[in-house]
């Protein structure tokens, strides 16, 4: 009984990589603008969103660059809020295309952060992990939804973090590499 069920399993084996390789395939996102040009990003959001201990308005201006460091776009960044703090920073970007028109940009930066009258992240040195949802227009201007998390990661002996949310327009520079 024990063989012809190894028997069984080893016949299946075709079938369980051929349906793998489909779902992977289905899965990966579609790279429709491999030329995107760079990018000058505005945004506006909620400072301190999910905890509200000094909830401010946000604003933000980025330029992503349109080279690629293997897969990852390097960017810059600047953001303000209306309690005075600032945080200027740099990183890496990652844009993941759904058919031609959604955009999925998870991102990771690091920078100084400045308080100013708001919120204490517990160091100058803090870190950013965020993703946005875009919608890419035909002229390749975006729109779309970010959120991301603020943090020392624990370097500072206060770490209380930060969430914002902020709605996202990107403004294509150029045509394209």
């Amino acid at each position: 009984m024990d063989v012809k069920r190894g028997r069984n399993i080893v016949k299946a084996i075709p079938n369980i990589f051929r349906t793998l390789a489909i779902c992977v395939w289905l899965g990966i996102p579609v790279s429709a603008a491999a030329d995107d040009p760079p990018f000058l990003t505005f945004a506006v959001g909620a400072f301190d969103l999910v905890q509200d201990n000094d909830q401010a308005a946000e604003l933000r201006a980025e330029y992503r660059h349109d080279k690629k460091i293997w897969i990852f776009k390097p960017f810059i960044g600047f953001m303000g809020t209306t309690d005075s703090a600032i945080y200027g920073y740099g990183g890496f970007l990652l844009d993941l295309f759904f058919g031609k028109r959604f955009v999925l940009t998870p991102s990771l930066a690091a920078g100084y952060y400045d308080k100013g009258d708001g919120l204490d992240l517990g160091h100058e040195l803090e870190f950013r992990s965020s993703l946005e949802l875009s919608y890419r227009f035909e002229d390749r201007t975006r729109l779309g939804v970010s959120f991301y998390h603020l943090s020392n990661a624990s370097i500072g002996d206060n770490n209380p973090g930060t969430e914002v949310l902020s709605i996202v327009y990107s403004l294509p520079l150029g045509t394209g590499s």
